[in-house]
Parts: C-alpha cells; sequence; structure tokens
C-alpha cells in the first residue's frame, strides 16, 4: 500500500511517477521497499490516467456503503418479525 501511496503523493505533487521518485518517497518515510514491486508498479501505471482512476474509485466508495447500510436495516427487520412470531408461538402454547 505504501508503493500506491507514494505514487499518489507524487501525483498529487504535480512529479512524475517513476521508480527514482517512488524510491525516494519511500526513503524519505523509512520505508523497507522491495525495488522489484516499485518496478512492477510503475510500469503498471504507465498507461493509467490517475486522475480519472481517482474520480471512478470515489465514486464507487461513495456507492458502496449506501448499498452496505441498506443490508442491515433489511436484517434487523427480518429479526424482529422473526422475534414477533416466536412470542405468538409462546402464548399459543400457555393457553393450548
Amino acid at each position: 500500500m505504501q508503493y500506491v501511496y507514494a505514487a499518489m503523493l507524487l501525483h498529487s505533487g504535480k512529479q512524475e511517477v517513476n521508480e527514482a521518485n517512488v524510491e525516494s518517497v519511500l526513503k524519505a518515510t523509512k520505508v523497507d521497499f522491495d525495488a522489484v514491486k516499485v518496478k512492477a508498479m510503475v510500469a503498471s501505471l504507465k498507461n493509467i490516467n490517475i486522475d480519472d482512476a481517482i474520480a471512478k474509485a470515489a465514486v464507487a466508495a461513495v456507492a458502496a456503503p449506501a448499498a452496505a447500510g441498506a443490508a442491515p436495516a433489511a436484517e434487523e427487520k427480518k429479526e424482529e418479525k422473526k422475534t414477533e412470531e416466536e412470542a405468538a408461538a409462546g402464548l399459543g402454547a400457555l393457553f393450548g
């Protein structure tokens, strides 16, 4: 994750995202890194428009919590209904 953070920091500072710059950021933060991983990340970002990727990720991140928030509410309603049904069955046994 530190590699991605370094690349994003360089991009936000309008610096070129290359191996030397990423390694410099990682060294400055005293992060142990693997030069092969840095090289692979830089190569994978070569043809990526980082601004577009960030914009798309921001939209997905906003939509995901909203969808996730709806699921627990539905589960709570099911649990409430089940509890009411169990209570009604219990009352039937008292009078039954």
